[in-house]
């Protein structure tokens, strides 16, 4: 699995998808593609202009009015055919992750599997767009509903699940009836490409699923094209508002994902040994790099300095590697960039009076000196003014607030201004109970760390870690996808002749 470092390194060229065919594009800018382990350039990828953004939406328009007409079940084979495919290139996709974005290989493997989920739920299109039907609303009067694919969708996709993000879009969206183009994030572009074919090999028409890379000007050129029916986004909050009011101001249907700040409470009756795997899986895996990540632990009464404790020693032996070593539990950041950031981030905590219980600054890896490495971090006695507990740090970094009550930790978590998951672990079932009802997030866990719903249910937080009314994936992403149409239908009585036996005429 591992290439040795010193071989040849062959910069690729990673190509728009466009109406069915590969293009290089027009516009004549690149952008640099990296391994994050090694910090070696490994490709190079197209950044469209509008005009290359209007030759897709020229072809998903075209591809529409068939693809719209083509029957679910139809279009549901595709998504089988589709399923099978991905399980097969499941260890290429995961690879694929690794290779650009630096998650481990066994972690880029369940995102694929995540990503596969949705698939599968998107098969039952079928059924999922039935409408309803209601006999004699009036005298000889009866109506339907039924719901209709909205025309061409676009997707806009971060660089932590290139994989799993996009899958929970489009497969509804074209099961629903649409057609749709893909922005996924220029520095891990190539898993858009080989999902792009993948579906071609399932037999989906050209033009109906199409892959554009770029920056703020494809994302613009999108938000403003007329013919984009819909935009769903998954980023920051900052971007994501901007998405949001920019798409909405265009007539566009609009769902955009923002940032998180996920806190886990720690009841004192908590299981701690169960705690402390929770916390250290959901801080530190992906380096940090999910926005379901936990970036704060609340310590409720006298359970904190046994948890700090035990956090500290576990933060100190997490086994950081190149992703495609088996072994490692960690992998490097996306970019030098970041790695910046996130080591700026640790200095700002010590500097506004945090206790720095774990310092990840400086890590080193054997083999991969020039990667974009950093070890977890831990800090206690975090206050809320803070930088590192307001912000999104986006990065293996644990802080640990004490709270001295349940009452004080649900006061915490309301006063952030995002509100995307939260976990509490407790014994206390009513304490659970309480805490499922009044907190005021949209995702929750009880003993379970990172509460992303499965499929067959919607992701989505409150807050400012979500902009528009529908939520993603699910029932709520085949309502995004598509419009309701009532239809109320009365027929005149006519005179009815009865049987007829002789030959019918002209005349």
């Amino acid at each position: 699995m591992n290439k040795p470092l010193d071989a040849p390194l062959q910069i690729r060229s990673i190509p728009h998808v466009i109406g069915g065919r590969e293009v290089a594009g027009t516009s004549g800018r690149h952008a640099d593609v990296f391994n994050p382990a090694t910090g070696q350039v490994t490709g190079k990828v197209g950044l469209a202009n509008e005009a290359d953004v209007a030759t897709a939406v020229d072809a998903a328009a075209a591809a529409f009015p068939a693809w719209a007409a083509t029957p679910p079940l139809k279009r549901a084979r595709v998504m089988f055919a589709f399923k099978q495919l991905l399980d097969q290139h499941h260890d290429e996709l995961a690879m694929t992750i690794t290779a650009e974005h630096g998650k481990v290989f066994t972690d880029a493997r369940g995102e694929v599997t995540r990503g596969i989920e949705v698939v599968e739920f998107a098969c039952g299109i079928p059924q999922l767009l039935k409408g309803e039907y209601t006999e004699q609303i009036g005298t000889g009067i009866d109506s339907w509903s039924l719901r209709q694919p909205l025309g061409v969708c676009a997707g806009i996709t971060p660089f932590n699940f290139p994989v799993m993000v996009p899958l929970w879009m489009f497969p509804l969206a074209i099961a629903c009836g649409n057609t749709f183009i893909l922005k996924p994030s220029e520095r891990d572009p190539s898993a858009g490409v080989l999902l792009a074919r993948l579906l071609r090999e399932a037999g989906l028409p050209d033009g109906v699923f199409n892959v554009v890379h770029g920056d703020k000007v494809a994302v613009d050129a999108l938000l403003a094209h007329p013919t984009v029916q819909a935009i769903s986004f998954v980023g920051s909050t900052p971007i994501a508002e901007t998405i949001y009011k920019t798409a909405a101001a265009h007539g566009k249907r609009v769902q955009a994902l923002g940032g998180a700040k996920n806190h886990l409470v720690v009841m004192p009756d908590a299981d701690l040994e169960q705690a402390v795997d929770a916390l250290i899986g959901a801080a530190y895996g992906s380096a940090g790099e999910r926005c379901m990540a936990i970036s704060v632990g609340v310590a409720v009464g006298d359970i904190a300095d046994e948890l700090v404790a035990r956090l500290a020693e576990r933060v100190r032996t997490l086994r950081i590697a190149n992703g495609t070593d088996l072994a490692a539990e960690m992998g490097p950041l996306v970019t030098r960039q970041h790695l910046d950031k996130v080591s700026g981030y640790v200095g700002k905590g010590l500097a506004e009076g945090a206790t720095l219980v774990v310092d990840g600054r400086g890590t080193k890896v054997e083999g991969c000196e020039d990667g974009f490495f950093i070890g977890g971090s831990l800090f206690d006695h975090v206050q809320p003014p803070m930088s590192i507990y307001r912000d999104e740090i986006f990065g293996p970094v644990l802080a640990i607030v004490r709270v001295p009550d349940f009452d004080a930790a649900l006061d915490l978590i309301h006063g952030h201004e995002y509100g995307n998951g939260v976990s509490i672990f407790t014994r206390d079932g009513d304490a659970a109970r309480e805490f499922a009802q009044r907190v005021q997030i949209g995702m929750v866990g009880i003993n379970v760390p990172i509460p992303v719903p499965m499929a067959f249910h919607s992701f989505g937080g409150w807050k400012a870690s979500l902009f528009g009314d529908h939520n993603i994936y699910g029932p709520e992403g085949v309502r995004f996808y598509t419009r309701m149409k009532t239809v109320t239908t009365r027929w005149p009585a006519s005179i009815r002749a009865g049987a007829q036996f002789v030959m019918p005429t002209s005349g």
